[in-house]
């Protein structure tokens, strides 16, 4: 694996390396609370950047509005310390300030956490998610003593078993959630609506990332899932447009619909808000039923060249 990262410009290099420090100070500190050995004692074994600035085909493009964000896959010594609400949540809330601030970081972030054990395993099943930042990615932080594995070969078969399996079922159960939805509209219930939209989106984004790559992190954050589906397929990223107020504030009410729409009294949503993200979520079920069968496509035509 790669560890430098001269190929990025020094703005970059330099906000990386605040990221790592953020990231390991903010999990010592909430390690440090823990009476239990395991958690006081838990460690960070690496940081590794993926996706485009791994590749180096980031994007800032002011125009379009369209901005790269930094991937990172953060490596821990067990899989308790993987809890991204109880472990990492800090760490989110202090980038997402400094973001704000702009003065040490200017480019969003999304990190993932996995153990060591987790990551090892996934590479000895031959998941491309995990070869490709193997192959791809970039070392920032490095615990010696913690190997990797080798990825192993993963059949067209196989791939193609089980990419077909998350497909069918992941399509299943979000039409299932885009009709409960329907039902609540008619019925005027807001919020319930509003969160079987949001459990609509949260199926389809995980059905492609499964299907295209066979993972999709623990996560009912749409802007993660998001930002790990869009560079899959350019056709993702016209899902949800962003020019107008009025567009960015139903995606924020569908993104916070998770949590909000079933806890807060003070949840709010229009009628009108929820009729547009309706339609968005049945471009997204398209989008996603077209690049998956697109995908299922090419691993038939691998499998019968066999």
């Amino acid at each position: 694996m790669k560890t430098d990262l001269s190929g990025l410009p020094a703005g970059k290099q330099r906000e990386l390396r605040h990221l790592v420090d953020i990231l390991l100070e903010e999990f010592g500190k909430v390690v440090a609370s823990r009476k239990a050995p395991r958690l006081k004692n838990g460690q960070v074994l690496k940081i590794i950047l993926f996706g485009s600035y791994a590749r180096g085909d980031w994007v800032e493009d002011p125009i379009g509005r369209y901005f790269s964000d930094y991937d990172l896959l953060i490596v821990v010594d067990h899989d308790d310390l993987a809890d991204t609400v109880e472990f990492w949540d800090t760490a989110e809330a202090r980038i997402l300030k400094e973001l704000a601030d702009g003065e040490m970081l200017r480019t969003p972030v999304n990190f993932i956490v996995h153990s060591l054990q987790d990551v090892n395993d996934q590479l000895q099943r031959g998941r491309y998610f995990f070869a490709d930042i193997l192959r791809d990615g970039i070392l920032l932080h490095n615990l010696q003593g913690h190997r990797l594995a080798i990825p192993a070969e993963l059949s067209p078969r196989t791939a193609l078993d089980e990419a077909t399996t998350y497909f069918e079922d992941g399509m299943e159960s979000a039409e299932r959630r885009i009709e409960l939805a329907a039902f609540a509209m008619e019925k005027g219930y807001g919020k319930e609506a509003a969160f079987e939209l949001h459990q609509a989106a949260e199926w389809l984004y995980n059905t492609l990332l499964l299907t295209l790559t066979l993972y999709t992190p623990k996560s009912h954050n749409l802007v993660r899932l998001r930002n790990l589906a869009e560079p899959l397929d350019d056709r993702l990223t016209a899902v949800w447009p962003h020019e107008g107020k009025f567009e960015k504030r139903s995606f924020e009410l569908l993104r916070a619909a998770y949590i909000k729409a079933r806890y807060s009294r003070h949840y709010r949503i229009t009628a009108e808000e929820l009729a547009w993200l309706g339609a968005r979520v049945n471009v997204l079920r398209e989008v996603v039923s077209a690049i998956c069968s697109e995908r299922l496509g090419e691993l038939n035509r691998l499998v019968a060249a066999e």
